[in-house]
């Protein structure tokens, strides 16, 4: 190991959250296409971690909150959360600490659909299946049609 290689992969690290927040996951994964160095890249995550500039608790309050407001639900956003390396407990807390789920879908469905509730089986399906592919459960789609 070279302190000249753990600094330019450090350094790159640094650039890369700099622009926005990461996951540990994240961070890694670009840094492992630039460079071909698994254990540097171990101890670089780790000391980011250690001084807090890489933190997934962080991450994922930020990304709940962005998701939220561009209309998404709370499965869909659990299932990214995962997919970005956020650990479930981590993602299925700060789910439940965004609250406000409900108000969230209807929000989202009358943005999308400005004349309401359809009245045809058909399209109201077709609503319901909308707010399903956002990432909203059974109970928060039903209160938005009560």
């Amino acid at each position: 190991m070279t302190e000249e290689a753990f600094s330019t992969i450090y350094n790159k690290s640094l650039d890369l959250i700099s622009r926005r927040e990461h996951s540990e996951k994240e961070v890694r994964d670009k840094l492992i296409k630039k460079f071909n160095e698994p254990d540097l890249i171990k101890l670089v995550t780790e000391k980011l971690i250690q001084n807090n500039l890489i933190n997934d608790e962080r991450y994922a309050e930020m990304y709940v909150t962005i998701r939220k407001r561009k209309g998404f639900g709370p499965k869909r956003i659990a299932y990214e959360l995962s997919s970005k390396g956020i650990n479930d407990s981590i993602s299925s807390i700060t789910i439940n600490e965004e609250g406000g789920w409900t108000e969230a879908a209807e929000n989202v469905f009358n943005k999308k659909f400005k004349n309401g509730i359809a009245i045809e089986f058909k399209d109201k399906a077709k609503q319901k299946s909308f707010l399903q592919n956002r990432g909203f459960s059974f109970q928060q789609i039903d209160s938005v049609f009560s």
